[in-house]
């Protein structure tokens, strides 16, 4: 089979809602002669981008799952990962740049550094991803990738530096001026497959002159070399540079920046290129893995293929033909019959079929090397395990899963649909970690949870698509949670005599609030008030108590139970008293220590034309919104400010009428709020009626 690895590039697409990530990814698949004719994402020919497969993101115009594909280009193997822009589906960013070693970094050239761009910034930064800055639609009415690559910097604290600047601008668009040969470069041909060097026209020598000394100043950090040629002032080779940009990214302190328009077919060419020059190949980017074996301590793994597999399912699809598990190799080979270890549930099971993705089609393979991604059928297992082969027992470093914020209640139609809803749900968990589901214990309804409106909106339109469910949806219920604002103390007996061995334990302290944690035991018994078999026990009592606060039966936070003092019985003292007696100590403080009710607060941005701003404050306004900043760039402006979930349902349609649907918004959960007393009256009002039903149905 014989990859070079080193000429192996795992990468990832990613941006804010409609920067064109989609629209690029279709043309890097045209020029690398994997698809033979473009499709556009709204396209009128009704064929829709090859990587949106699923008919759902076609109709939105919008990549709900991220897709994989592998293409090559100038003898280098490309695996590309498309992944969505939409806070929703945070996870299948998370999950995508866990195993890649490089990214696209896409931005529009009109909307710069927006808030999802600013999110996915963080995500890259979390997982040590290098990437490329590509400005897109510099063809469009108000591009300036100018002042976007300040936004880079200041909003990004990016080391950006551009290494392309654009001829022309809008609909003058030409081509662009290669800082590195210093030399023009326009796109020929109907789909701009014809790629002409020329020199730089006249009126831009002064810039590019500037902006490549920019360039060499920024990059003789990374190569001594070239410092030397710099300061001596003479000629600069081209490899010489392209090797010192490629040690900048790689080091994740230096960010090329290239710009270009993926509709109009300029410049993703250059794009391919910049990606085999200045992005990692999987040999050059470390990777751990925690010996299970040995107290979890660190392994650094190597890109050998003889070495003892490791490899990573970052990802699940319930195909027609069964569970398919997206691997990326870390190290060794996977081979058709090898037997591995899913060490997490230390099942063995043997490689059957494997196969590479093409968004949703696929090819059988034999075997996949070291820095691959490649798919796995018929195994059972969860999004995040570890498979090992070789007796090695090692588990990658899990992806950081938000919690969810909305819950939705489901009831189905009718028998069959129950039926198709129960499958729908199990594989949709499996897939998304941040989707999750349970059945309420007093409304005995099926109860969805997911990261926002759009995201349980699209899991209830795939039931209805692909299980034929038909399922009716309660109001959007938020994930209250309570506290505490004053200390109280606690001193409760828990006695039980019944015939033989009764019940008994004492446990006295206090409960007071604390900041950063959603719940801390404190043991402070002296001289054996309470035996230390049964301090686990009194720490399990509160735990279970926490679960529901008495206000309106939301998971209660911050708070720091400490026990100082306690009594016991020879005889009739056991786990389970000690547990009650924490349960009840827990309740008779609760209700002194002035509980109050907290709500998720989420942070949201909206942007729209400046015409429509006054409007879209008053929007925010009314739904009990504080606005932290807004910006006006020209025509364009952006709101930020902290609002209630609560007040956030329906809030596109209402957005989309106010400002003739030229607005859009995105919002990610900022942090728990207290609840205003109106509301929280409300809020207990409506729980104590509903209690009173439930028990009058019992």
């Amino acid at each position: 089979m014989g990859i070079d690895i080193t000429r192996m590039r795992n990468i990832g697409i990613s941006a804010h809602i409609d920067s064109g990530k989609t629209t690029l990814s279709e043309r890097i698949l045209f020029y690398s002669n994997k698809i033979h004719a473009i499709h556009e994402v709204r396209g009128k020919d009704g064929v829709g981008a090859t990587m949106d497969h699923m008919e759902l993101e076609r109709e939105r115009g919008i990549t709900i799952q991220s897709a994989a594909t592998q293409v090559e280009w100038k003898d280098h193997t490309i695996n590309l990962i498309d992944t969505p822009g939409h806070v929703d589906f945070t996870i299948e960013v998370e999950r995508s740049l866990r195993v890649l070693d490089g990214a696209i970094l896409v931005l529009c050239a009109v909307g710069g550094v927006q808030s999802q761009s600013i999110t996915v910034d963080r995500q890259l930064k979390r997982y040590h991803v290098p990437r490329i800055a590509f400005i897109n639609k510099c063809d469009r009415t108000g591009a300036n990738p100018f002042k976007v690559r300040l936004q880079l910097r200041e909003k990004l604290g990016l080391n950006a530096v551009l290494i392309q600047i654009p001829i022309g601008l809008e609909d003058k668009l030409e081509g662009m001026v290669d800082l590195v040969t210093m030399k023009a470069v326009y796109f020929d041909g109907e789909a701009g497959e014809t790629i002409r060097y020329a020199e730089i026209p006249p009126h831009l020598k002064a810039d590019a002159e500037k902006y490549r000394e920019e360039l060499i100043d920024a990059v003789s950090l990374y190569s001594d070399e070239l410092a030397e040629r710099y300061l001596a002032g003479e000629a600069i080779p081209e490899d010489l540079i392209r090797r010192a940009i490629r040690a900048g990214t790689l080091a994740e302190s230096f960010v090329p920046v290239m710009v270009g328009s993926a509709y109009k077919n300029k410049g993703i060419q250059l794009l391919l290129d910049a990606v085999n020059d200045y992005l990692p190949n999987p040999t050059e980017v470390k990777n751990y893995a925690l010996d299970l074996d040995h107290h979890e301590e660190r392994r650094e793994l190597s890109a050998d293929a003889k070495s003892p597999t490791v490899a990573l399912g970052f990802k699940l699809e319930d195909g027609q033909y069964g569970q398919l598990t997206y691997v990326r190799i870390y190290q060794g080979a996977l081979k058709k019959g090898d037997e591995l270890t899913n060490t997490r549930a230390r099942k063995k099971f043997k490689v059957g079929r494997l196969v590479r993705m093409h968004s949703d089609s696929m090819e059988d393979i034999n075997e996949g090397v070291p820095g691959d991604i490649v798919a796995l059928f018929g195994i059972d297992c969860a999004s995040g395990d570890t498979f090992c082969g070789g007796g090695l027992n090692y588990a990658m470093s899990s992806m950081y899963v938000p919690e969810p914020v909305i819950s939705l209640a489901i009831t189905p139609k009718d028998k069959k649909s129950a039926d198709q809803m129960a499958k729908a749900l199990g594989r949709f968990t499996k897939e998304d970690p941040t989707f999750r589901t349970y059945v309420d214990g007093e409304s005995n309804q099926t109860i969805i949870q997911g990261m926002g409106e759009l995201h349980l909106e699209v899991y209830i339109e795939r039931m209805h698509r692909e299980y034929k469910s038909e399922v009716d949806t309660g109001m959007p219920q938020v994930a209250y949670r309570e506290t505490i604002t004053a200390r109280a103390d606690f001193n409760y007996t828990h006695k039980k005599q019944t015939g033989g061995a009764g019940q008994y334990g004492r446990v006295a302290g206090f409960m007071e609030s604390v900041a950063d944690k959603d719940y801390e035991f404190v043991d402070n018994i002296k001289g054996g008030a309470i035996p230390n078999d049964f301090i686990p026990s009194c720490d399990k009592g509160f735990r279970e108590a926490a679960k529901r606060g008495s206000l309106i039966g939301f998971p209660v936070v911050n708070i720091r139970c400490v026990i100082n003092d306690g009594q016991y019985h020879p005889v009739d003292s056991s786990d389970i008293a000690f547990q009650m007696a924490a349960i009840g100590a827990f309740r008779e403080a609760y209700n002194k220590a002035k509980p109050c009710i907290l709500e998720p607060i989420m942070k949201v941005t909206v942007e729209g034309p400046t015409e429509f701003q006054g409007n879209i404050f008053a929007s925010i306004n009314q739904r009990r919104g504080i606005i932290s900043a807004s910006t006006e760039d020209g025509i364009f402006s952006r709101v930020e400010a902290e609002v209630p979930l609560s007040e956030m349902f329906g809030y596109s349609t209402v957005l989309r009428s106010l400002t003739q649907g030229k607005a859009e918004f995105t919002m990610e959960f900022e942090k728990y709020g207290k609840v205003p007393v109106s509301i929280s009256d409300a809020l207990i009002k409506a729980y104590e009626e509903k209690r009173k039903k439930d028990a009058g149905r019992s």
